[in-house]
């Protein structure tokens, strides 16, 4: 049974794609410009937070799609709706975008006008019955030749903003985007969300599969993912600079340069958990315990301090043997 014109149809799958990535910007953006930025409607207000660290969230903007979903199985459904779509800000200096959608269970065999699927923001009815494991698997692999791509979606976004007048497109310290592609089953309203996977493959990629009750909004899913991309994107990061750099085989004022983009840009920005609607706050729970996120964290911060800390004991030895 689909929903009658004007209501909410009950979602299945939401499904959604993370874009994370260092702004290319040398100085880090304050709050006013985070918002100026990130201003992507006229008659929406960017919301931003300065406790406990800077933060600014988009309002969403919609893209309309007609075309064929994802299926890991060949099954071509086509699918008509819109897609949400909002950018982040984290410290003036974590850019992130997001791109997502819900599917009910199935949907009219007949297209609707535009301003029927435009009162369902965010939603993307399928044309008879929704494959749902096929499709769950379709958009954690990736979309295919003609199939909806939330990637595709997402880095349009991401590139406007990097586009904005504000920005002067230089880095103080080179790093690589990642991706994250996230499928939520819904439960009955009432139960308790849960992590059923994650995963890291290559080339930046990250895939999560998420149990989520159908009371709690897809917006707090994507918040939830957006909050675990920006601390994946920062292990994964700081540790390639470590590992590109060779820091243990290195010494002296290099040291010191390797190291100072980490101390200065990176390290004061892990803090999970301080955007996440508090009904999806315990799945960093399990993300605490495997793969151990905050311990990896400890371990490298640890790791960065020590050897500045060496570093710091041996220059006046150095600069006396020099003199």
């Amino acid at each position: 049974m689909t929903a009658a014109p004007g209501q909410p149809a009950r979602s299945v799958l939401a499904c959604g794609e993370v874009r994370t990535c260092l702004l290319p910007s040398v100085q880090a953006l304050d709050a006013r410009a985070a918002a100026q930025l990130l201003r992507l409607r006229a008659d929406e207000h960017v919301r931003v937070s300065e406790r406990p660290s800077m933060y600014a969230l988009s309002p969403e903007v919609l893209t309309g799609v007609d075309c064929r979903l994802p299926a890991s199985n060949g099954t071509k459904v086509r699918g008509v709706g819109t897609v949400a779509v909002r950018a982040a800000l984290t410290e003036g200096r974590l850019l992130q975008s997001t791109a997502y959608f819900s599917l009910p269970a199935a949907g009219p065999d007949m297209r609707r006008p535009w301003g029927q699927y435009l009162v369902r923001p965010g939603l993307v009815e399928p044309f008879g019955k929704l494959p749902q494991q096929a499709t769950a698997e379709g958009v954690l692999r990736g979309a295919g030749r003609g199939e909806l791509d939330l990637g595709m979606i997402s880095e349009g976004l991401l590139a406007q903003l990097r586009r904005h007048a504000l920005l002067d497109r230089r880095v103080p310290f080179k790093s690589s985007p990642t991706r994250l592609r996230w499928v939520a089953r819904r439960t009955p309203a009432g139960e308790r969300a849960s992590l059923a996977n994650f995963t890291v493959a290559e080339g930046g990629l990250r895939t999560m599969e998420l149990r989520l009750p159908e009371d709690v909004p897809a917006a707090s899913a994507a918040g939830l993912c957006e909050d675990l991309a920006l601390h994946d994107w920062l292990l994964t990061t700081v540790q390639h600079m470590l590992d590109n750099n060779r820091i243990s085989a290195i010494d002296g004022p290099s040291v010191v340069e390797v190291l100072h983009p980490v101390v200065v840009h990176l390290l004061h920005l892990w803090m999970p958990r301080a955007h996440v609607d508090p009904a999806l706050a315990h799945l960093w729970d399990v993300l605490e315990e495997k793969p151990g996120f905050s311990r990896q964290w400890e371990n490298l911060s640890r790791r960065i301090r020590d050897r500045l800390a060496l570093q710091a004991v041996a220059m006046p030895h150095q600069a006396l043997s020099t003199s």
